[in-house]
């Protein structure tokens, strides 16, 4: 009785390729796909098991399902005059109706059901232009980095310097500006004061004369600080808000 035809398609079908440098763990993967309406269950040997890890290393592919399956190099010296000798082996059979025990369904399997299919490994090293691409990409990295940064620290706002000596000065005017609104405010209670006292003496034309003159000064006076205020008020609303603002 002839062998059965492996059921499964690979990819690839044919080589599993590691491309070096071999420092480290190199990875490459092996597709498994189900065509046909069974279920089928597979197992991944090698050559050389204490090379390679496999995940997984079997398991079962329903009808129509595909398995990925990750073959993992350790890291070893490559000599590029050594020929690789590693081979994968992928053993399938279909499934039974109950798949309970998967150690005995291998071990009690009937050789002319079992189906494989042989892969060799190929070692690559990069090459040049692969080295300066890979060069390339490393130096653009930190740039394009700070392209997307660049829109982040423009949208921070700066806050506006003051100058020391600029905002002592706006400090003295306000001093001064009150000193004068304290000064003004003071005469106005004395002349309200006046304007009391002499209300309170007895009326005559002189006096009435007098208390008229004196009334619209007292007008003139409490007017004059309101106005100051106000004007003081916009002097140093203005000057905070154009260096502290």
């Amino acid at each position: 009785m002839s062998k059965l035809d492996q059921v499964l398609i690979l990819d690839p079908p044919s080589d599993l390729r590691f491309k070096g440098p071999f420092t480290d763990v190199v990875t490459t993967n092996l597709k498994l796909k189900n065509p046909s309406d069974r279920r089928v269950c597979f197992k991944v040997k090698t050559t050389a098991p204490r090379r390679y890890c496999v995940r997984p290393n079997s398991g079962v592919i329903d009808a129509g399902a595909t398995v990925t399956i990750s073959v993992m190099l350790q890291p070893f010296e490559y000599d590029p005059n050594e020929k690789s000798k590693h081979k994968f082996m992928v053993q399938t059979i279909f499934a039974p109706p109950n798949v309970s025990d998967m150690d005995s369904l291998w071990r009690d399997a009937n050789p002319d059901d079992l189906m494989d299919s042989k892969l060799r490994c190929v070692f690559e090293l990069p090459s040049e232009n692969d080295k300066v691409n890979d060069l390339e990409a490393t130096r653009a990295a930190p740039v394009m980095n700070s392209v997307k940064a660049e829109p982040t620290l423009a949208a921070v706002p700066v806050a506006p310097t003051v100058d020391d000596t600029e905002m002592k000065k706006v400090l003295e005017k306000c001093k001064r500006l009150q000193v004068e609104i304290n000064k003004l405010t003071e005469e106005n209670r004395q002349l309200k004061e006046d304007g009391i006292r002499m209300r309170k003496m007895p009326r005559s034309d002189h006096m009435t004369s007098n208390s008229t003159n004196l009334l619209g000064r007292e007008t003139s006076a409490a007017f004059l600080p309101s106005l100051l205020v106000v004007i003081a008020a916009i002097f140093m609303g203005f000057f905070l808000g154009k260096f502290i603002l």
